[in-house]
């Protein structure tokens, strides 16, 4: 898998401005593209693949029913994980819309452990 640098910046800014500068945010290289992390929880990601965002399990119902999005794996499904091709990617509402879901979800997550983060 290669980076997409392209896909990045758009996740970056899309981040960024949702955020408003707050702490915690942290972009790690993870999966052959960039992972992003918000306060020590994985978060989303942006491949060659595509954009990966954790909407939590259960969660993923209405994102998988668009025909280019699909269960994230990684050798078994990884649930409340999707993966969307760039044709649901490159769709600026359907982005923000995954995105926001993806740090709606971990924002709700209980703190992690300092020595874990």
């Amino acid at each position: 898998m290669a980076r997409d640098a392209g896909l990045e910046a758009l996740v970056r800014e899309h981040l960024d401005e949702a955020l408003g500068g707050a702490s915690g945010l942290s972009e790690k290289p993870m999966f052959g593209g960039l992972a992003w992390m918000l306060d020590g929880h994985l978060l989303c990601g942006a491949s060659d693949r595509g954009l990966m965002a954790r909407l939590g399990k259960g969660q993923d119902a209405w994102a998988l029913a668009h025909p280019q999005i699909e269960p994230l794996r990684a050798g078994r499904p990884l649930p409340g994980w999707i993966i969307a091709a760039e044709d649901a990617w490159s769709d600026d509402a359907l982005r923000a819309r995954l995105l926001d879901a993806a740090l709606a979800f971990v924002r709700g997550l209980p703190a992690k452990r300092p020595d874990l983060a």
